[in-house]
């Protein structure tokens, strides 16, 4: 259908869907994705021919101690692959996918739309500006409104001249602490959500003040905290009372690193939660009232987290997480169904 979405439904890249029907959902992926902003060539000499290799079994093991110093680890292009690792997804009983590669993050829309149609699933494209190391040349003369125009065409009319619209702001990436431009996309993308009704998706720096900062900020700007999911909070593991604070302000709590289990962190720490761990921090949400905030997902970005490399792929919260972590630690299969389908359609909707 060839308009935007309206209250109650979500922006599909194929079209308006109503949000009762996006069944399973996962809320912070990437299907096509260019992260070599954030490569860093490798400390060791001896390793630097590494940096250029192909994603193999022969290099797998240092590529996931160094996610960031292999070039092609940084990059998911291949259409077909991406296609495969969404239908095992869907195979499992997946639906729709969230996928927040924005400005920064090498979008492909018309890529997207081509395997939404392959793979029947619903997928939702982002919008916005990434982190800092990805901006545009010209972002330090760009202007907060400047910034919010070019959301809202990417949600109303589209993309470029492709015509397929972005259905979410995001991901807003956020560094610690924050960087100027970075406050001005948080303050262009607040502004737009008023103006269209799309949700808001926000990537937090490294920090445990990182969320309450950028809450602030997107309050300051009038935004729609009720409609905005924080991502990554598994990856920092706040304290319970600021937890709590997002939980209560009405932000959807992100816990969607499911799959990164590694002791090798390459971003300036190696403590890193496992999956049951992360699941032990649902329960402990919802023993505190805030189911209704409990968001899960995987944000693959990397080669190295796919099954066709040797990663647990899209479908791991799916296939594993569900029946061998969430089942046996007492998660009920109501609560399962409300992170994976209720809350997600609540958060993803327009207004």
């Amino acid at each position: 259908m060839d308009r935007p979405a309206k209250s109650g439904e979500a922006q599909t890249v194929l079209g308006p869907v109503a949000a009762s029907a996006l069944g399973v959902t996962m809320v912070h992926e990437h299907l096509l994705i260019d992260l070599t902003c954030l490569f860093t060539e490798p400390a060791d000499g001896s390793e630097r021919d590494l940096a250029r290799q192909p994603v193999g079994l022969s290099n797998l093991s240092w590529i996931r101690r160094f996610w960031n110093s292999n070039l092609d680890n940084l990059r998911l292009d291949d259409e077909a692959v991406m296609i495969e690792e969404a239908m095992q997804y869907r195979r499992q009983g997946g639906a729709t996918v969230v996928e927040v590669s924005n400005i920064g993050l090498g979008r492909d829309p018309e890529g997207i739309r081509r395997i939404a149609r392959a793979t029947g699933l619903h997928v939702v494209m982002g919008s916005g500006c990434y982190v800092a190391p990805s901006h545009p040349p010209d972002m330090d003369s760009r202007t907060v409104e400047q910034i919010e125009e070019e959301i809202v065409r990417d949600i109303t009319v589209g993309v470029g001249d492709t015509g397929i619209r972005a259905g979410i702001i995001g991901e807003l990436g956020c560094s610690w602490p924050i960087t100027a431009n970075e406050r001005k996309v948080l303050q262009a993308g607040a502004r737009a959500q008023r103006r269209t009704g799309a949700p808001l998706s926000i990537h937090i720096g490294r920090h445990e003040d990182s969320p309450l900062e950028i809450m602030a900020c997107l309050r300051e700007a009038g935004a729609d905290l009720g409609r905005t999911i924080m991502s990554h909070m598994d990856r920092i593991w706040p304290p319970l009372d600021k937890l709590k604070t997002l939980a209560r302000a009405g932000c959807g709590i992100g816990l969607d690193t499911f799959g990164q289990e590694t002791w090798m962190y390459p971003f300036g720490g190696a403590d890193r939660l496992s999956d049951a761990q992360r699941v032990d921090l649902i329960k402990i949400l919802v023993a505190e009232g805030f189911d209704r905030q409990v968001l899960v997902s995987h944000d693959v970005g990397y080669k190295h987290r796919l099954s066709s490399y040797g990663g647990s792929g899209l479908a791991h919260v799916l296939s594993t997480v569900i029946p061998y972590v969430m089942r046996r630690k007492g998660v009920e299969d109501e609560r399962i169904n409300q992170f994976l389908v209720t809350n997600p359609a609540r958060y993803i909707a327009f207004a």
